[in-house]
């Protein structure tokens, strides 16, 4: 099995060596013959098969085995909600797990659309949708149990919505809201549903996912969102540690390069309000333990880059940046010198992807950069997932835009997004808003 990527920490889910993706950013992988993965492709080479799914999602595909996962809502105020399982071979819909969304509101591009990604284990898929479901089946769509953390703890605020994705280990699933009411982290037993402990938190804006890692021998939920950077144990849900010198820190993910380092990141908004305090947060992060006391340190920052909502990674001795101009950014992991700087065609969501000789830069626009690993910037191939000339425009869904000023800034989103991906036996599983893809040799 090929060393994949950043995702080098030890997470216990139980995969008994069954290819997998299972969570969001592939926490807990299991990635069969990636060196297989195909580097050249196009709509008509390439795509083994591609399939329309139901309603809008903007999750991410998690896999187990030959059998992938996705989210996606439906209806002019994202009344249902689904949970899909396909086939890896040939994308044939095994089943669709329908239910009614606890907490409609409008269906716009401005709020989020099934955002938070999925965990699968080898008994169950675990869903959390922005509304506050959460559903758990089995992996024949059967029902396992069903709660709503909002209507137990309050709608959530967030005028655009939620999209941090759950993580989990063996026992337990963990959840955070990061919201202007309520805001908390929190974990629930995975066979039965029920809350196992909940830490409170500061209310913030904030759309970022919480990330598992191990650090000194103990297994921590790590949040980077929104002013703080914190560790909690995934035991006791106790707040082992705090750093509070970050900011504009609201959409990516801390990503473990192991012995507790890690990247975060962070941008200074849309009104650059916080520029300043991004130009220090974008950076490796170290956490140790002396005696009894946590201390979380940066070693270097990377005040040039910014992200755009894709984390930076670590591959082969180098961090990775992209900007939301295309532009990639890579530095030494050891020293945090800038090797180069090079212009991609397109800003991406989704986090890069590193394997055997190469990195694959995932464009927000259905454009796939694939360049070699390495301190020397050069690029291997340029990959179109579909036509730029002659796609189908993704449709809203039922989302209706309620001003002109909205409907002209919809405009962004008014062809598909290439959102998010998995990775198993040599394919790239790709979605956009609602179709979904299926790339190889």
């Amino acid at each position: 099995m090929a060393i994949f990527s950043f995702l080098l920490v030890a997470i216990l889910v139980n995969n008994d060596g069954a290819p997998s993706w299972p969570a969001f950013l592939g926490q807990g992988a299991v990635v069969e013959r990636s060196e297989l993965m195909p580097v050249n492709w196009s709509p008509k080479e390439g795509v083994l098969w591609n399939v329309a799914t139901p309603g809008h999602g903007q999750s991410s595909p998690v896999t187990w085995s030959e059998r992938i996962f996705l989210t996606s809502t439906d209806g002019p105020k994202k009344e249902d909600y689904h949970v899909l399982c396909y086939a890896v071979q040939d994308g044939k819909l095994f089943w669709d797990y329908a239910f009614k969304n606890s907490d409609p509101v409008e269906n716009s591009v401005y709020v989020s659309r099934a955002a938070p990604t999925p965990v699968v284990d080898k008994n169950r898929v675990i869903a959390f949708f922005e509304s506050g479901d959460v559903v758990a089946m089995d992996h024949q769509g059967k029902d396992i149990w069903k709660t709503s953390i909002s209507l137990k703890y309050g709608k959530f605020k967030n005028k655009f919505g939620l999209s941090g994705s759950p993580v989990q280990n063996q026992d337990q699933v963990f959840i955070l809201v990061d919201d202007e009411g309520p805001s908390y982290l929190m974990a629930l037993d995975k066979a039965t549903g029920k809350e196992t402990w909940k830490q409170e938190r500061a209310p913030r804006n904030s759309w970022s996912s919480p990330a598992m890692h191990n650090i000194e021998g103990i297994e921590q939920v790590v949040v980077s969102s929104a002013g703080s950077v914190d560790g909690y144990e995934c035991a006791t849900g106790k707040l082992l540690w705090s750093f509070t010198d970050v900011g504009g820190n609201t959409g990516c993910t801390p990503i473990s390069i192991g012995n507790g380092k890690f990247i975060i990141a962070a941008s200074a908004g849309r009104d650059g309000g916080n520029a300043e305090l991004a130009k220090k947060s974008n950076a490796l992060m170290h956490v140790t333990k002396q005696g009894e006391t946590w201390q979380p340190a940066v070693l270097w920052k990377a005040e040039e880059a910014t992200p755009s909502w894709a984390s930076p990674i670590v591959y082969q001795g180098c961090a990775y940046w992209i900007n939301t101009k295309g532009v990639i950014y890579c530095f030494d992991v050891e020293t945090g010198k800038l090797n180069y700087k090079e212009r991609s065609k397109q800003s991406c969501w989704a986090t890069p992807y590193g394997v055997g000789d190469r990195v694959y830069f995932f464009g927000k626009d259905g454009l796939t950069t694939v360049i070699a690993a390495g301190k020397e910037f050069r690029a291997i191939a340029e990959n179109e997932l579909w036509d730029p000339n002659a796609v189908a425009v993704d449709s809203t869904s039922g989302a209706k835009e309620s001003t002109e000023e909205r409907r002209n800034a919809a405009a962004m989103f008014s062809g598909p997004t290439q959102y998010g991906y998995a990775v198993v036996d040599g394919k790239i599983i790709m979605r956009t808003g609602e179709r979904l893809f299926c790339i190889g040799k």
